[in-house]
C-alpha cells in the first residue's frame, strides 16, 4: 500500500510528486498517457504559452528558456515536463487509466486496467483536457459541415479556402482565430464582447497580478485578480490579427442549419465548419462513485480537500482548487500546502 496515489501525471501530478518526495512520503503517480507532457502533448501546432519561461517554473527547477522564443512553444513545455520527471525520478506509471475511487475499511482503493491498488490518501490532478465543453444549440445536428473542438484543431491548412466560424472569448478561440483567418473566410462569435487585455501584459503582469490578489485574499480583501484585466492576453499573433481587423466579434448565433448559422432576426453565415473554443470541464469521471457535495458544476473543497472525504484532494482544475491553480506556476502553489496537509494528517493518524 502506498501512502499517496497521485492521478495525472501532467504538471499538477509533477508538482505533487516533488513536495511528496520532499515529504518522504511513499507514492506513486498514475497516468494514462503514454509518454509525458501532459495536455500539452495534445495541443495544437501553434500553441504557445503566454507566459515567458522564467515565469513558469514547478518547484526546484526553473523552466529552461528557448533559444529565441520568449513564449515557449508547446514542445519545449513538453520537454521541460519529461526532463522535470527524470530529473526527480518521479514514479510515474504509464499508460495505467483510473476507473474508479473508492473507500473501504478507511483506505482508499484506486482502481485501474492494471488491477487496484491501496492508498491512505489520493490526490486526483487529471486536468480538464479530456472534458471538452461542447454547448448544445438548436439545429446542431442538422449542419453538414464540420464541427471541432479545441481538442480536434492542430492546424489552419485543413481550412484553407473555406468559410470558417470560431465560437468562444478566450485565449483559445482568439489564438485559432488569429491563424485560421490568414488562410480562409472567418466570423468570431461570441456570448459576450471579449474583454482585451493591455498589449504589455503577458505572464509576468499576470504573476504579479495573482500574487497580489492571493495576498489580499488571506488578508480579507477584495482583488479582482487577472480577471479585472481581461479575458484574453495579446500574444504577437492576436496584436497582428487585430491589426487586421479580424478581431471583431459578432453576437451568438441562436440555431444552426444545414449550411451555416443564423440568429433570431433572420440573418444567416453559410460556413463550412465551426471550431467551438468554448472550454473545458474537469475530467473527473474515476470520482463519480464517491458520489461528491458538488456546486457550480465541481466538487466542493476546502483549499484542494474534499469536503466529503478528508483523504481526498483535488489538484489543479482552477481556482476553486487553489488560484491560477490551472496553471504551471499556480499547481506549484497548490501543491505545497496540500502535501503539507496530507503529511501532517498522516503524522497525527
Amino acid at each position: 500500500m502506498s501512502d499517496v496515489v497521485v492521478i495525472g501525471g501532467g504538471q499538477a501530478g509533477l508538482a505533487a510528486g516533488y513536495f511528496l518526495r520532499r515529504a518522504g512520503l511513499d507514492f506513486v503517480i498514475l497516468d494514462d498517457q503514454k509518454q509525458p507532457g501532459g495536455a500539452w502533448q495534445h495541443g495544437w501546432q501553434s500553441l504557445r504559452m503566454f507566459s515567458p519561461a522564467q515565469y513558469s517554473p514547478l518547484p526546484g527547477w526553473p523552466m529552461p528558456t528557448q533559444a529565441g522564443e520568449t513564449f515557449p512553444t508547446a514542445d519545449h513545455v513538453v520537454d521541460y515536463l519529461q526532463r522535470y520527471e527524470e530529473r526527480y525520478e518521479l514514479p510515474v506509471h504509464r499508460s495505467v487509466s483510473v476507473t474508479s475511487v473508492r473507500r473501504e475499511n478507511e483506505r482508499w482503493i484506486v482502481d485501474t486496467n492494471a488491477g487496484s491498488r491501496k492508498a491512505a490518501a489520493v490526490i486526483s490532478a487529471t486536468g480538464t483536457w479530456q472534458s471538452p465543453y461542447l454547448p448544445y444549440v438548436p439545429g446542431q445536428e442538422s449542419f453538414t459541415g464540420r464541427q471541432l473542438h479545441t481538442v480536434d484543431y492542430d492546424s489552419p491548412e485543413l481550412f484553407a479556402g473555406q468559410r470558417v466560424v470560431v465560437v468562444g472569448g478566450g485565449n483559445s478561440a482568439a489564438q485559432i482565430l488569429a491563424e485560421v483567418s490568414t488562410v480562409a473566410e472567418t466570423l468570431w462569435v461570441t456570448r459576450r464582447p471579449p474583454r482585451f487585455m493591455p498589449d504589455d501584459v503577458d505572464g509576468r503582469v499576470l504573476f504579479d497580478v495573482a500574487t497580489a490578489r492571493e495576498a489580499a485574499c488571506r488578508s480579507g480583501r477584495d482583488h479582482d485578480g487577472v480577471t479585472g484585466l481581461g479575458d484574453i492576453v495579446m500574444v504577437p499573433p492576436v496584436r497582428e490579427a487585430r491589426d487586421r481587423g479580424v478581431l471583431d466579434p459578432s453576437p451568438m448565433f441562436d440555431r444552426l442549419t444545414s449550411t451555416g448559422v443564423s440568429w433570431h432576426d433572420g440573418r444567416e453565415q453559410q460556413c463550412d465548419a465551426i471550431i467551438w473554443c468554448t472550454g473545458f470541464r474537469p475530467h473527473l469521471s474515476h470520482l463519480s462513485g464517491l458520489r461528491l457535495t458538488r456546486d457550480h458544476g465541481h466538487p466542493v473543497t476546502d483549499g484542494t480537500r474534499s469536503i466529503d472525504h478528508s483523504g481526498l484532494h483535488l489538484l489543479g482544475y482552477g481556482d476553486w482548487t487553489g488560484l491560477a491553480s490551472a496553471t504551471i506556476i499556480g499547481a506549484t502553489r497548490t501543491a505545497k500546502p496540500t502535501v503539507a496537509e496530507i503529511s501532517a494528517r498522516m503524522t497525527r493518524a
